[in-house]
């Protein structure tokens, strides 16, 4: 328990300093993953996107709570429209996901 505590503070911890590095607040999402636990996705107000991996539901809650972000319930168009992507972002899905080349 107090290691899940710990965990938990962790990660509130690297949630504020990305919300403070990315506009000043953020807003994420919390889905599981199975056994590996919860992964926390974030997106800064200006439009920076990132995430986090935690052991658990409970922990991701609770960290995100402390951090003081606002947790949606889906990575809905709302929250898509905010992402704002660049280059290697784009190069990854389309070149690399679906077999082609990367753009450099």
């Amino acid at each position: 328990m107090a290691d899940t505590s710990k965990r938990a503070a962790k990660l509130a911890r690297e949630i504020t300093k990305f919300a403070q590095s990315h506009g000043g607040s953020a807003e994420g999402q919390i889905a599981y993953v199975g056994q590996t636990g919860a992964r926390i996705v974030l997106v800064g107000a200006d439009g920076t996107w990132g995430d986090l991996m935690a052991p658990s539901v409970d922990s991701a809650k609770q960290a995100a709570e402390s951090a003081g972000i606002t947790v949606r319930e889906a990575f809905d168009g709302e929250m898509a429209e905010k992402v704002r992507t660049g280059p290697y972002e784009w190069s990854r899905m389309a070149g690399i996901q679906v077999g082609g080349s990367s753009v450099s």
